[in-house]
């Protein structure tokens, strides 16, 4: 369960630098609860005068993190602080050694990542920010109702009110400017003629009354209209005029600049081009990119760019409607996944709840309601009948009837240690009261640092057949996809939805508990909250909640790897801060639509459970209650790409796919070094981020790590011209190198990073460790688990 907003990002970020291992943090020592009014965000005498909070980010970051200022002459030493949210039961973060901040100075305290500590709490949409001296003295306190839609910031830094920011300037002098911005500039062949188009990257529609627009002369000027808005994150054309109508008096050259001024005069935006372009100059990604030629002019709309997935709108219904009654889930209702029914033609739907380890069996009325079948939830626990399985994601699959797989990311009764996991529970209604789990994979080996917040979110799995089909290659072996090679593993993969890496993993479950990774999916996200396999789209759904406005994508296999295919912003009416965990789409087509669900973590209003629609063409309907029952997850959904019937695997040759090759390792020249960047040290296990350069955004790039050369992955280059891969945890610590080029072998940079190595202590933050836990601790360092994986397709009848 991720505590509300919680923001647990793979990149490193700016902030306090902090030693390896694990810190040990106590509550402050007097005034922990003691949530003061009278003590604001800046400090006005004493030793600290000067200090204040100064941004707040709290939604849509990688991390949530407070950045403080210090606006005095004099540095002022921090070491010792701690640090609370508005929720006294949370351990309090203490200031590492070290934690100073200069004079006119900024110092980040940050949110933990999988390699770096920080405090383990989530800031919440209503909540406040406190900070404790070494006294237990409350020194420094900030309050919001709300979160902000980019962060709260004083403007000016450290002595101003906090207000909604235009940007995010994490450990920089805040930005409270005019959020407009030049967005795509026409200079030739216009319709009618040159334009320029405005955008708005706050949060508020903003009047653009008096505001002035040049170009690179300073005698051409027009003053744009009274009455002319931009709304938030919406588009605005500056028209060149025409015979009757208004508009600017003057062209745009092939050398020239286009330059926007507020009603003050204060230079607001420009951009300057020496040349036309074929198309138009836009900004990649809309409102806060650089400019580059354009695939097509979209004039009013979001730019397009060649080989970059641009987020459209939601192809279905604009609304989301509310299925459960008030307090049917108690909150925290998190993974779904949507199965044929021998019953209904609707089908059936699985949810799990993670705070308190509940699994729910739901099923529809018939005329669009859903509700639980068993309305008290199935009480999971662990194969030896202890602990509450943080649960987040569920699914079925094809091979395994009787069954179901829920992902998880810790045992909640031991909360502080991270337990990356995959269950099996042998049920087909859900109908017991409690179930023990038959089998479990833990994945911590692959994730070491992982917090314990940050694990496995969503679940879901994908038929060995249809992956061979698609010349799926195998990560791993850096060939084809062979299922022969991992004997055991069932008839597919298991893709799971990691937030703390904001990627998704395909795996391999053998039933003897073994496991291996087959790839690794770089998402445009800043987490995964779900994934979902749709046979009827032949895709693959990542999702992310209200970090990213509720954004969802499509991945298909395209040249060996899941791609990115479709970025969708959420249904124009639907509430785009509810914390939507879980996903899942029905494979039944009625009226040319199939059914989505949606689970909200905060159940919003007392409602966890909500329905929209997304687009179809089927001509048969699977799931119509007869004859014999479906196998669940898939075994009486549609076939892939049609809508149809039940698909039936059969064997089929692998189509052989462009296996990346590797570059010399003679030209890795000191001239081309530093050509990409990394992080100059990672942990083995966790992930990196790689700035390749936005040039080749949309490119597939093979990703290697020298000496030997090692495929890392296959990504594709984001919009912000960065990759994503993991260190395998089996890498040896020391000196290496980064090497990012074409599937065919073409250099195109590298750079020097220091693996740190793994120590095999898992990390946990926030607290000592009684002498209980910490013992639980080394048995689980050691590898010394009580559970003895038993055989996957094995049902096992549970009390």
């Amino acid at each position: 369960m991720r505590t509300p907003a919680l923001r647990l990002g793979a990149g490193l970020a700016t902030g306090i630098a902090l030693a390896a291992g694990v810190l040990t943090a106590t509550p402050a020592v007097a005034a922990v609860g003691d949530d003061d009014p009278t003590v604001g965000t800046r400090v006005t005498s004493g030793p600290a005068a000067g200090l204040a909070i100064d941004e707040v980010e709290s939604n849509a970051d990688d991390t949530d993190w407070v950045e403080l200022v210090n606006t005095s002459s004099a540095t002022i030493d921090l070491s010792g602080w701690r640090f609370l949210d508005s929720d006294s039961s949370h351990t309090a973060w203490t200031l590492p050694q070290g934690s100073t901040i200069a004079a006119g100075g900024y110092l980040v305290v940050d949110q933990e990542t999988t390699t770096r500590s920080g405090f383990d709490f989530g800031l919440g949409g209503a909540d406040s920010v406190r900070l404790y001296d070494p006294s237990g003295t409350l020194t420094l306190r900030y309050a919001w109702t709300a979160h902000a839609a980019v962060t709260y910031g004083s403007c000016p830094d450290g002595s101003g009110t906090l207000v909604d920011t235009t940007a995010s300037t994490k450990g920089a002098p805040n930005d409270c400017s005019s959020p407009v911005r030049i967005n795509e500039v026409e200079s030739q062949d216009g319709t009618p003629g040159d334009w320029v188009e405005l955008t708005n990257v706050g949060t508020t529609t903003v009047d653009l009354g008096g505001y002035v627009l040049q170009d690179g002369e300073d005698d051409h000027a027009w003053t744009i209209p009274a009455g002319t808005t931009v709304a938030a994150g919406g588009f605005t054309v500056l028209d060149e005029s025409q015979a009757g109508a208004s508009g600017f008096d003057f062209g745009l050259g092939k050398a020239d600049s286009v330059r926007l001024s507020d009603p003050r005069g204060l230079l607001v935006d420009q951009y300057s081009w020496t040349a036309h372009a074929a198309t138009t100059y836009g900004r990649n990604p809309d409102g806060t990119g650089d400019f580059a030629a354009t695939a097509e002019p979209t004039k009013g709309a979001a730019n397009r760019f060649a080989g970059v997935v641009t987020a459209e709108a939601w192809p279905g219904g604009e609304d989301e409607t509310v299925l459960d009654a008030g307090d049917t889930f108690t909150g925290d209702l998190s993974g779904l996944d949507w199965t044929t029914s021998s019953t209904s033609r609707d089908g059936q739907l699985w949810a799990v709840q993670n705070g308190d380890g509940l699994l729910y069996h739901l099923a529809s009325d018939g005329r669009g309601g859903w509700a639980p079948t068993n309305a008290a939830g199935v009480d999971l626990r662990y194969a030896d009948d202890t602990g509450t399985p943080d649960a987040e994601g569920v699914t079925v699959t094809a091979d395994d009837p009787g069954a179901v797989y829920v992902s998880t990311e810790r045992d909640n009764d031991v909360s502080k240690v991270s337990r990356p996991a995959v269950l099996r529970f042998a049920t087909t209604d859900g109908s017991e009261s409690v179930l023990r789990a038959t089998d479990e994979w833990n994945l911590a080996a692959d994730f070491p640092g992982l917090g314990a917040n940050a694990g496995l979110e969503g679940v879901t799995w994908v038929p060995d057949a249809w992956l061979t089909e698609r010349g799926f290659v195998d990560q791993h072996t850096g060939a084809a996809y062979m299922p022969a090679s991992y004997p055991g593993h069932g008839d597919g993969l298991f893709v799971v939805g990691v937030e703390g890496t904001a990627s998704a993993s395909a795996y391999a479950l053998m039933d003897d508990g073994s496991f291996q990774r087959v790839a690794t999916i770089s998402t445009p996200f800043s987490l995964v909250a779900e994934v979902q396999f749709d046979p009827t789209l032949d895709a693959l759904w990542v999702v992310c909640d209200e970090a990213c406005s509720g954004r969802t994508a499509l991945f298909d296999v395209q040249d060996g790897a899941f791609t990115l295919a479709s970025l969708y912003e959420a249904p124009a009416n639907a509430d785009r801060t509810l914390a939507n965990e879980g996903f899942a789409i029905s494979g039944r087509c009625v009226d040319g639509a199939r059914a989505t669900f949606t689970a909200d973590d905060n159940d919003t209003n007392g409602s966890s459970l909500r329905t929209g629609t997304y687009p179809c063409d089927a001509t048969t309907e699977p799931g119509d209650g007869g004859g014999e029952t479906p196998a669940p997850g898939g075994g009486g959904s549609p076939a892939p790409g049609d809508g149809g019937s039940t698909p039936t695997p059969s064997p089929s040759a692998p189509v052989a796919p462009a296996v990346p090759v590797a570059p010399d390792a003679s030209a890795l020249t000191e001239g081309n070094r530093g050509s990409v960047s990394a992080p100059s040290e990672v942990r083995a296990g966790s992930s990196v981020t790689i700035s390749v350069g936005t040039q080749v955004a949309g490119e597939r790039v093979a990703v290697w790590l020298f000496s030997e050369p090692r495929l890392l992955g296959t990504p594709v280059v984001a919009a912000d011209g960065t990759v994503t891969v993991v260190v395998p945890a089996d890498v040896p610590a020391g000196q290496h190198r980064i090497v990012v080029a074409t599937l065919d072998g073409t250099l195109i940079g590298w750079t020097d990073v220091r693996v740190d190595p793994v120590t095999g202590a898992l990390a946990v933050t926030g607290a000592e460790l009684g002498g209980g836990i910490a013992a639980a601790l080394l048995l689980l360092a050691a590898g010394t688990g009580v559970l003895v994986a038993r055989r996957r397709r094995t049902v096992v009848e549970q009390a």
